[in-house]
């Protein structure tokens, strides 16, 4: 080779490398000015879709990462900064990932981070996309609730029932032994028509229960305060009496309310029983009235045993008693004051308890005043007499 070869081969290799340190040059330079590629964002109809739902929603990617969640998805504690926080949940959306199915579980979480509060919910994870799971969780605590107390109302009626039941059959048998002994079968005959009549009691409580949780109200009508007291005192009297236990009834006189006067005396009837049944003997129960602002106030004021707080929060439960062995030997049902606190809802009120252990108890049931037309406007009475004018329910 000679001289001229070698130069000319020397700057084809120079002429070489200056091209390759270029397209290297250009090469990094084209990769950091491209910009990268966005992740792919949610369809907008879906985004649509899921903001309408009434359950808490969740798209997460396949890192884990919140890509979008609703306000209940907080509020139920199931999205805390940014991820899926409850594990049963994150074990849910593991399975779905791995073998591409549809899960549709119950679950009990944790209401939150601390304490031992819980929420039943429903959650439903389900594949959307290559990289996208969506979590919908519907909060199933309060039908779970429901449901535990009609089966628990199922059970206590059937046990409450069973009791009087089964002590009228051991009565008969005894009364059938006893035949040839007027003086047994006196004895137990008036056991047995005191256990007819606690039946009975139950069966009436237990029925007018069940239809004013089926919103038996109907037509309103405008009730007299003061003759709904009255009634019911007079009713209560003779349970009173044979205590020794004396009732009276003052306050405000001439209010009046919107609803059933029949419900209304059943009402303060029963809170007039318990007031009696748990006092002692000589006693004094009073009645009084008052409007407080749009309300009227009709409280029962005993001087009985009390009942300590723990019991207050649940003496308004269907069968709940403080005391058995004393509703035992009065023939309560444990149905009155939940009686009252079903008239009380349905008459747009409420009915509340203050008690102290030995110095007695206050049951304030509390509901809308009428609200009347001036009197110009009231409509005159018909030659029927009738003294309350109907309204639609």
């Amino acid at each position: 080779m000679n001289e001229i070869d070698i130069v000319v081969a020397g700057l084809l290799g120079l002429l070489v490398g200056v091209a390759a340190a270029l397209s290297f040059k250009y090469s990094e330079r084209v990769q950091h000015t491209i910009p990268p590629q966005p992740e792919p964002v949610l369809d907008e109809s879906l985004v649509r879709v899921l903001a309408v739902l009434r359950s808490a929603v969740v798209v997460v990617d396949d890192d884990g990462v919140v890509l979008r969640a609703s306000a209940p998805a907080y509020a139920f504690g199931i999205v805390r900064d940014g991820r899926i926080a409850p594990l049963p949940v994150l074990d849910l959306i593991d399975d779905v990932r791995h073998r591409g199915v549809i899960r549709d579980e119950e679950l009990e979480l944790p209401r939150g981070p601390v304490g031992r509060g819980t929420i039943m919910v429903q959650v439903r994870v389900a594949q959307i996309g290559p990289h996208r799971l969506l979590v919908l969780v519907e909060d199933r605590t309060e039908a779970r609730r429901v449901e535990a107390i009609r089966r628990d109302f199922v059970v206590n009626v059937s046990h409450e029932l069973k009791t009087p039941v089964g002590a009228l059959a051991l009565l008969a048998e005894t009364v059938e032994a006893a035949a040839d002994d007027p003086e047994a079968v006196r004895r137990f005959a008036g056991r047995m028509q005191r256990e007819s009549a606690r039946l009975s009691a139950l069966v009436h409580e237990i029925i007018e229960l069940s239809r004013l949780q089926a919103g038996a109200l109907g037509a309103m009508n405008l009730v007299d305060v003061d003759e709904v007291v009255a009634e019911a005192v007079d009713r209560a009297r003779t349970t009173a009496a044979a205590k020794q236990i004396t009732i009276d009834a003052g306050g405000t006189t001439g209010l009046t309310v919107y609803g059933g006067h029949a419900l209304l005396v059943t009402a303060v009837r029963n809170l007039l029983d318990n007031a009696v049944a748990y006092s002692g003997a000589g006693t004094h129960v009073g009645v009084g009235l008052q409007r407080t602002g749009d309300l009227v106030e009709i409280a029962v004021v005993d001087q009985g045993i009390g009942i300590g707080k723990a019991d207050q929060e649940r003496v308004f439960e269907r069968f709940y008693r403080v005391d058995p062995a004393r509703s035992r030997d009065t023939g309560g049902t444990g149905l009155g004051l939940s009686i009252v606190k079903h008239v009380a809802a349905d008459h747009g009120g409420d009915v509340s308890i203050w008690s102290q252990p030995g110095r007695g108890s206050t049951f304030t049931l509390r509901l809308p005043a009428a609200q009347l037309p001036p009197p110009g406007q009231l409509t005159p009475a018909g030659e029927s007499g009738t003294r309350s004018e109907e309204v639609d329910a």
